[in-house]
């Protein structure tokens, strides 16, 4: 596997680009034909994947930046948002990795306030967030409205295991001694999940780029590799 040295903005700038090249050849193919959506107008969705560790959302950001500056509407969403609550993922004990895996996100709520509103024939108002784990209450954040046309960023861990409909995604991956040097002490009981995560979902084969990033200041990828996985 061939990995390039880039920096994050320049990352940032790569995928922006990809996504705008993207638009433009879905319009070029599939034209303005009379009572069909405009592909100028569909919603992208783009997945960045990685552990709390890989700092997903610095990514997210800097591709958020890269966007807006090509004139282009973004929402941010960050997986941690779609937690669900203490009493559903401490279930089986607080530091229960099975539950890790399977319970602690509400995919649920992902798919019905995120994704939905994106499909073609969507609202396009998207639930930025919709659950406090510090608090362990609603976070009752007001909907945002994506305008057709916008892109939506989701990012945070275990996300390429659920056949989310992203049209682009980003696995972020840490070596296994870097995952662990990175993870804080209290979160390490998590480890085995992502190594689970590695092995049976294969989230560096299932996303379009993998960035590899042991050392967050020096980030190397594969660049695109083609064909859009969830």
């Amino acid at each position: 596997m061939q990995l390039e040295a880039i920096t994050w903005q320049r990352m940032a700038e790569r995928l922006a680009g990809h996504l705008d090249d993207d638009n433009g050849r879905a319009e070029e193919e599939n034209g303005r034909a009379e009572g069909k959506e405009a592909p100028e107008d569909r919603w992208r969705r783009v997945g960045i994947d990685g552990a709390p560790a890989a700092r997903t959302g610095v990514l997210a950001a800097e591709l958020a930046d890269a966007l807006r500056l090509r004139g282009r509407s973004v929402l941010v969403v960050a997986a941690e948002g779609f937690l669900r609550p203490a009493s559903l993922r401490f279930e089986f004990g607080r530091e229960d990795v099975d539950s890790y895996l399977d319970g602690w996100y509400d995919t649920a709520a992902l798919w019905r306030e995120v994704f939905g509103p994106t499909d073609p024939g969507g609202t396009g108002r998207v639930l930025p967030d919709l659950w406090d784990p510090v608090t362990d209450r609603a976070t009752r954040s007001p909907y945002a409205e994506l305008p057709p046309g916008g892109v939506l960023i989701v990012h945070g861990p275990l996300l390429l295991g659920h056949w989310f409909p992203f049209d682009l995604s980003v696995h972020i991956g840490l070596s296994p001694g870097a995952l662990a040097r990175r993870t804080e002490e209290s979160a390490r009981w998590t480890l085995p999940a992502f190594a689970r995560y590695e092995a049976e979902t294969g989230p560096a084969d299932r996303a379009d780029a993998l960035v590899r990033a042991d050392d967050p200041r020096h980030p190397a990828w594969t660049g695109l590799r083609g064909g859009h996985t969830g």
